[in-house]
């Protein structure tokens, strides 16, 4: 006879939070596919809508073979596509690329968490999705002249080992810093690139959302975005590096929100989530001390940014309830 483990907590929780995300992405696409007028870029998002909707119908089947409640999600109540574009100029594919990027790191956490074969499927199969799209929106941004290509150093002649903690060293005013090594060079390109992307999308959020606190909100995000940004592009100045990320779009004048503000707000909250791991991942690979620091309070600036979000979604009621375990003392006073 074949058994079957019950799904578990931490199944239950990934496939719940992958359904949020899902859902939200599905009615993100159905705006753009809707505005595009480049059939090469309606090609690649009519082809993840396509994949996306299948796992989120698979994700559908876990749940009801499991008797859990189907989560509400995104629906087309979140999704206007009468509104008039918001976005010109390939910002669909550039947002789509930052989005697919969340999900490959996503989706490796969310395996480790799986233990059924049916659940490690659906990740093995979205992740081979995710690696397909986001290969065809880097070539095709390239192929556009959108994407700005990482700085270019000299390639190594020798191998080195580092022999004095003054390689850590950015802080003494009394000696040169040394020069950003490759591994800095590519974080920093990434945060400056992950970061305009970013301010642009919450410009149009800005203008657009209803919602009075969200929209304060939002305008306090593009500030912080700025401030991601000078902090990294000052890096690479003093390294004597000029750089300057293509933008991926130009925001419209338009006022009318594509989008609901519930799934605004979760889209920036979803996009802080990363920005803290990127943050994270820059601390730790990073040898300068300067430059960790730096990144690590960039980091704390973007936690209490989106705690701030989370407050403002729990009051007007957008954020859904993730599955919670038995209160037992609420069981046994309320018998």
């Amino acid at each position: 006879m074949n058994y079957k483990n019950p799904l578990s907590a931490s199944e239950l929780g990934t496939l719940w939070i992958t359904y949020q995300e899902k859902t939200m992405i599905l009615r993100i696409l159905e705006y753009f596919i809707e505005k595009a007028d480049d059939q090469e870029a309606k090609n690649i998002m009519g082809m993840l809508w396509q994949e996306l909707d299948y796992y989120v119908e698979l994700i559908k089947e876990v749940f009801k073979s499991e008797g859990a409640v189907i989560p509400v999600g995104f629906t087309s109540e979140d999704v206007h596509l009468d509104a008039p574009n918001l976005f010109d100029n390939g910002f669909d594919i550039m947002l789509l690329r930052v989005l697919k990027e969340i999900s490959m790191g996503m989706y490796t956490i969310n395996m480790n968490m799986a233990y059924r074969k049916d659940v490690m499927t659906i990740y093995e199969g979205l992740t081979v999705v995710t690696h397909k799209v986001y290969k065809l929106a880097t070539l095709y941004l390239l192929k556009k002249g959108i994407l700005t290509l990482p700085p270019n150093i000299t390639m190594p002649k020798s191998t080195e080992f580092i022999k004095s903690k003054s390689y850590m060293s950015g802080f003494n005013p009394f000696s040169e810093k040394r020069s950003l090594n490759a591994i800095e060079v590519g974080y920093i390109h990434h945060g400056i690139e992950s970061n305009n992307i970013g301010m642009q999308l919450i410009t149009g959020f800005a203008q657009s959302a209803k919602n009075k606190e969200a929209r304060q909100y939002f305008e306090k995000g593009i500030r912080l975005a700025k401030k991601h940004i000078k902090t990294f592009q000052d890096l690479l100045l003093d390294n004597d590096i000029q750089f300057s990320a293509t933008s991926g779009s130009t925001v419209t004048d338009s006022t009318v929100a594509p989008f609901s503000d519930k799934l605004m707000m979760y889209c920036i909250d979803f996009l802080n989530g990363f920005s803290i791991v990127g943050a994270s991942f820059g601390t730790f690979f990073t040898l300068r001390n300067d430059i960790s620091l730096k990144t690590a309070l960039l980091a704390k600036d973007v936690y209490f940014y989106g705690q701030e979000g989370l407050e403002i979604m729990f009051k007007n009621g957008w954020y859904e309830e993730p599955p919670q375990t038995e209160d037992r003392n609420q069981l046994i006073n309320g018998n």
